[in-house]
This record gives C-alpha cells, structure tokens and sequence, in this order.
C-alpha cells in the first residue's frame, strides 16, 4: 500500500453504505485520506456480483466505487455483531449509512443511541426522501428518482420522443458528491462546535433542486412569467453537430462567441441584420432556429477543418469521444489519468485518478478495492478484541475473513453448478 498524508488523514468513517450513492461519496473520503471501513454482512454489497469477475465478488462497479476502503464483515441483525459496531462507532468520525433510517432504528443504530456513545460523532444519512414529508418510509433507486424528479420527462422535451431514464447513475453520484461535501461541512462545524450531529442527504429534495434549477424557469416568477424549461436545454438541435466526417461540439453563446462564428463561415453582416441575434435573451427565444443554422453550417467541414477555424475566435470546441477514444484521450495520457495496478485477487486492472488536484499533490494513500472481510481481523483488533474475541465473533458467523468468506462463497458456487446455473468463472480467491 502506497500511503501519503491526505487532506483527510486522520479521519476514521464507518460507512455502512453501498451499492453506488453512499459508496461513491465515502470513496472521496478514502481518495482523500481518510480512514473507510466498509462494514459489509455476510453477503457482501451486491455491487460486487455486477459484471466481470462478479463470480470472484470484485465485479467493474464495486472496484470503481471502493478503493481506499478496508472491509469488514459484521451481521448487524446479531447482538454480537451489533456490539462490534458499536465499538467501532466510539472512535469514528463519521458513521454514513444509505439505508432507510427506520430500518437503523430497528437495528438500533439510530442517531440518539449512538450520540450517547460518541457525542462528536458525524452521523450522515443518505436514503430517499426527507424524513418530513409523507414519502418518508419509501425506499429509492436511481431510477425511480429520475422518474420522479421529471428527468425522463425532460429529456422527452428536448427529444420529442418517450421518456427515458439518463443512461449514467445520475442521481446516485450527483447526490453523493453533495453528501460528500456535506460530511466535510459538517466535520468542519464539529471543529468550531466540538459536537457531531445528525444530517440528512434525501435524493428526491437533492435531485429536485438540480431539475428545476434550469427548468423552474418562467414558473420562477409568481405570477408566472412563462413556463417550465430553460429553452436552449430542451432544444431538440442541442446535441454533437454532425461533420463531414465524424461529430464535434462547439458552443457559441456569447456576443462574442457569435459574432466570431458568424466572421469564420463568411457571414460577419448577419450579426446586425438578423433581430434574433441582437441579445442573450432573443437568441434564446429562437435558439431551436439558430442551433439549425450553425448544424447546417458544421456538416460542411471535417472536424479538423472546424477545430483550426474556430480556434481564434474564442469558441470552445471538441471533437466528441466514443467511450473507446476517450481511453486514448492525449491530455489524460499527459499526466496519466488511467493507471494500470495489479489487484491481488483480480490481476491486472484500470483505475482513474482523483480528480482534484492540490499543490503540495498529498492526496490519498491508495488500497485496492477490498476482498468481502478482507481487513475483518485488524479491524476488530483496533477496536479493542482479543484474539479470543476475534474468533469468537468468527465462529459465531457474526463476522467473516476473506478466507472463510471465500470458503463460503466456494461451497455457493459449488452448489449453483451442480444446479446447472453457474457460469465459467472461478470463484472468490483469497
């Protein structure tokens, strides 16, 4: 393990998170310094069955989403593995959490029980829906909040076709990178304060917050001024021009912007003599007409001859990636933004960089994505078990090693073949 002080070195998060919310936004932590346990049960986060190697439990997902973790594995719906948790939460920092709060209530792991244990505890909740409102007990899934923030609808608008889900995790990661700078918030007003507290991360108040940011638009007004959608978004012309060979983007959308666009195709004039030109606020009255203007005008040139004529006219333009060129993208490759490691159970594997950048370049200590239960016995040590405790809780099946859980994992997969709906890939290697 390569370690380097980080800005969060010394921070210790027990982070009972996971499919991708909570564990990418824990993940920032662990990128930064901080200290991650991932306490996982016996079953591990089902993220690690997603993909290739999903049989080993390291699937594309789960590597991608926890790196600079060690995992633990604790029953939590046991006294003994409950009691174990607790002893972590007496040191921790912070706890984050993204199942429904009435089920940590049931656990007793509510904020109350473990304020009494750590008063400067950072107890971070990340689930569905404010606690205030009548959606409160609903569980949620990045597509159930798109759909009910309106965003397949949105896109419907702008595409004049059925409503689709954003093909990315958009409202996972997006409300994860707010519950990441949320922790570092409330950590910073635990220094001031000398006490934790409780803070809730609901994904439908988040996400609708980022919808109608643009899209409240006229309906901002009261009366209203006009209706919902900011119209250069919900232009259907609104995507990569077509080239005569391939696809590039270029904005123009300053004054400045225009009239530079309009000098480089030969036609500075129209800049005066055409009134939806005149302003911000025409162009984007009639930005559907002049989005088709500047496509008819793109698919004339190749991409090469579009990026040397905007150039000097301050119009910022790129060539549009596949997913395969952007792993080839020279300025990445310029400070080495992919990274081949090797992970000890996996091989060999790509990995991006953090992608804040700080002068004195102290960022992280770096640890592969962890094996289910791989650093369960030095982490129960910390908290303060004996050996004999260690076994104790082993035996019980309350916690497991990367060994036994790959023992068990085994017998699994064992069984699924003789049932005939296995695949071809070896199980879990310790």
């Amino acid at each position: 393990m390569e370690t380097t002080a980080g800005a969060m070195s010394g921070v210790r998060v027990v982070d009972l998170t996971s499919v991708f919310m909570g564990p990418w936004a824990t993940q920032m932590l662990g990128d930064l310094g901080a200290d991650v346990i991932k306490v996982e049960p016996p079953e591990g986060d089902c993220t690690r069955s997603i993909g290739p190697c999903g049989e080993e439990k390291l699937g594309p997902l789960f590597l991608g989403l926890n790196r600079n973790k060690r995992s633990i594995v604790l029953d939590l719906k046991s006294s003994i593995g409950r009691e174990a948790l607790l002893r972590l939460v007496k040191d921790a920092d912070v706890l984050a959490y993204n199942i429904r709060p009435q089920s940590m209530r049931r656990l007793g792991l509510d904020y109350e029980t473990l304020a009494r244990i750590n008063p400067r505890l950072v107890y971070v909740g990340m689930f569905g829906f404010s606690q205030r409102g009548r959606y409160a007990p609903q569980g949620a899934y990045d597509d159930l909040i798109q759909a009910a923030t309106a965003v397949p609808m949105v896109v419907a608008m702008a595409g004049n076709g059925a409503p689709r889900y954003v093909p990315l995790t958009i409202a996972d990661r997006s409300v994860g990178t707010y519950a990441f700078g949320v922790i570092c918030a409330a950590l910073y007003a635990r220094e001031r304060s000398g006490l934790g507290q409780r803070v809730d991360v609901p994904m439908f108040e988040t996400m609708v917050s980022h919808v109608l940011g643009d899209h409240l638009y006229g309906e901002t007004f009261v009366p209203a001024k006009g209706g919902f959608g900011y119209p250069r978004l919900l232009s259907a012309q609104r995507r990569p021009y077509r080239t005569k060979d391939g696809y590039a983007c270029c904005v123009i959308y300053t004054d400045n912007q225009w009239r530079g666009f309009l000098k480089a195709i030969g036609k500075p004039g129209l800049y005066q003599s055409d009134p939806r030109l005149m302003s911000i606020t025409t162009r984007t009255a009639h930005v559907s007409e002049l989005y088709g203007m500047v496509s008819d005008e793109m698919a004339l040139r190749t991409t090469e001859e579009w990026r040397v004529l905007l150039s000097g006219a301050d119009i910022p333009f790129f060539k549009m990636h596949t997913l395969e060129s952007l792993l080839e993208d020279p300025h990445l490759k310029d400070f080495g933004f992919f990274s081949e490691t090797d992970h000890p159970a996996v091989g060999r594997i790509r990995e991006m960089a953090v992608p804040s950048e700080w002068r004195d370049d102290t960022r992280r200590k770096h640890r592969h994505a962890p094996l289910l239960g791989e650093n369960s016995r030095e982490i129960l040590r910390e908290a303060g078990y004996d050996e004999a405790g260690v076994d104790a809780l082993m035996s019980s099946g309350a916690s497991l090693d990367a060994s036994f859980a790959s023992t068990c994992h085994s017998a699994f997969y064992s069984a699924s073949t003789k049932a005939g709906t296995a695949s071809n890939k070896s199980p879990i290697k310790p």
